[in-house]
Parts: structure tokens; sequence; C-alpha cells
């Protein structure tokens, strides 16, 4: 199955610190309009989505799959769809945004230490789990949510634990789904083969971003030669392979800033830049600020109670607000 000729998608990134690679995007301002977007997204960590009220339709390009309350939605990254309501309503919707590979990080030791819970993989999966079916899916979901929102003591352990659990369960159910005919057919129905076909060069840049190496390398991994390879990026992310290369190191570079005592110089080098001047400039570039007033302002709201330290970052990245613009 082809994609529809008029298809816009829009990359979305969000910033999740590498303490606690987590963010709930919650409140009575998340609702989904009526209207079909024109326009498909898919983001860099993996949603988890809870519908609250009413009922509608997430598409993954010409194929639709229904929602309704109490529905929970899970979307690995990288893997473009959108979502709108029913005629004449708006479904209010929370959202988790993680990064299990992150959060997880020294859990398992081994790859046989226990089971995959990056879901970064995932395709051929169930995005749309019901409550009456999976009702400790909507438990656990629910529950991620409030303590994000209540922030009680030692609230970040318990999430951590919550979405461990979570993440566990999801494993089992994408295990079981694979074992089940016709699993095959109903992958390829909702996700094209050719779905995503940059894919291969944003996991490369997610694993290969403090190293340097040509552009070349990742058209090579996209099967496409360079010229076409950066024609086909810049229409999908609507900015040019370096550029988002070097907005990665710098989003790892925020983490550094936050999270070590490394030098403005080292971490520099620790993310790929060639030269701390270039790491500057880029970095006032997407943050506006220097990487030292960043992290003498970022360190000095976390000092202040109930101010959250992720707030300027997130200016710049994500959508923190429901998409209201239908075209």
């Amino acid at each position: 199955m082809s994609k529809p000729k008029n298809t816009v998608m829009e990359y979305r990134n969000y910033y999740l610190p590498a303490d606690f690679p987590v963010l709930v995007l919650t409140g009575g301002h998340w609702k989904i309009s009526d209207i079909p977007s024109s326009r498909l997204h898919f983001h860099n960590c993996l949603e988890i989505g809870l519908c609250h009220s009413h009922s509608g339709t997430m598409k993954f390009y010409s194929e639709p799959m229904s929602f309704k309350e109490g529905d929970v939605t899970c979307i690995p990254r990288n893997i473009p769809h959108t979502t709108y309501s029913d005629q004449g309503t708006e479904s209010r919707w929370s959202y988790i945004m993680f990064d299990p590979a992150q959060l997880f990080r020294g859990l398992f030791l081994t790859p046989d230490a226990g089971p995959d819970l990056s879901l970064f993989s995932y395709r051929n999966y169930r995005h749309i789990l019901p409550r009456e079916t999976y009702p400790h899916i909507h438990y656990l979901t629910l529950s991620i949510i409030r303590e994000m929102e209540d922030k009680q003591p030692n609230y970040q352990i318990c999430v951590k634990g919550l979405l461990l659990a979570l993440s566990i369960e999801l494993n089992r159910i994408q295990e079981e789904a694979s074992q089940e005919p016709g699993s095959e057919a109903s992958h390829k129905a909702y996700l094209p083969e050719n779905a995503l076909i940059i894919s291969p060069a944003l996991d490369y840049i997610e694993d290969n971003y403090s190293t340097q190496f040509p552009m070349e390398d990742l058209a090579e991994v996209c099967h496409m030669s360079l010229t076409h390879f950066r024609r086909v990026f810049h229409t999908i992310m609507r900015t040019s392979p370096l550029d988002y290369l070097n907005s990665t190191r710098i989003m790892k570079a925020c983490n550094l800033l936050l999270s070590t005592e490394e030098s403005i110089l080292t971490i520099s080098e620790m993310v790929g830049f060639a030269s701390v001047s270039n790491f500057n400039r880029h970095f006032r570039s997407v943050i506006r600020m220097t990487p030292r007033e960043y992290r003498s302002r970022m360190l000095l709201a976390r000092q202040k109670e109930g101010s959250d330290s992720r707030q300027t970052i997130l200016e710049f990245t994500g959508w923190m607000e429901p998409e209201t613009d239908p075209s």
C-alpha cells in the first residue's frame, strides 16, 4: 500500500532529561478537534495516550482505527499518525512521553537478562488498547499520570516502577500479537514498508551523534543517493540532515550540562562537535542562550521551590499544546 500523495508529515521533538526521561502532557485544555488534520506527525520518544472522554479516530496513513473513552494508545517513535474526534465532540487526553531505553538503562545488563523494554522497534502492534480488554494497562497508565500530577515525595521512583510494570505488560501483549495468525498481514495494513523511509537515518543519528560521520552514511542506511536523501529528509523533517544532527547534539548537551560537572569544552566534544566555538554557535541558535547561561539558569531554577527546570528548553522543542490548526 503506498502513502497518500498529499500526506504531510511533521517531526515533534520532546526534551526528556537524562536523569528522569519522562514528560506528562495533561489538563483540561488537552482536547482533540473533530476536524481531521492533513498532517501526520511522529516523535522522538514513546507516546502512551489515555482517552478520558468521547471517541474518534486514530489514523496511520490511510488506515483508520477507532478509539473511545478509556482506551490507551501506544505509539513508538518514528510512527506517523494523527488523531481526531467524532463529529461535534472534543475528546480529552493525557499523554506520557518517555524514553524506555534511557529510563531503564542498566536494569538488564545482558540481552538474556530480561525482556526488551525499548518498545522503539515495535511495528506489528495493537496501537489502541481498550479498557475492557486490558484493564491493567488502563490502571497503570492512569496511576502514572496521577503520580506525575501530584508529585508526592519519591514520586519519580514510583513512576519509574509503574512504567516498568507497564512496559513489561506491553511487551507481553506485543509477544502475543506476534504469534497471532495473520499478524504480519495486519502489520502491513496500517504501516506500509516504506512508511517512514528516513527512519534508519534517525536511528543512526541517535546511536552515533557523538562521532564524526559524513552525510553519505545517512543516505546509505536509507538506500538513497545523497541528493535524493537530502530532498526527502527536508520534506519530512523541514530541516536539513546536518541541522537535525546538530540539534540532536544540542539536546544531548543540555542533559550533560545539568547532570554532570564536566566543562563546556568537554561536553562539546562528548556530543560530537569539532570545536567549542562551533558548539557555542549552534547552542545559541537552538536554545537562545549560551551553554554557560543555560546551565546557570536551569540549576538556579531547580533550587526554587515548585519551578520546572525543563521549562526553558520546552519552549523550543516538542508540542506542548494540543494541535488546533487542521490545515
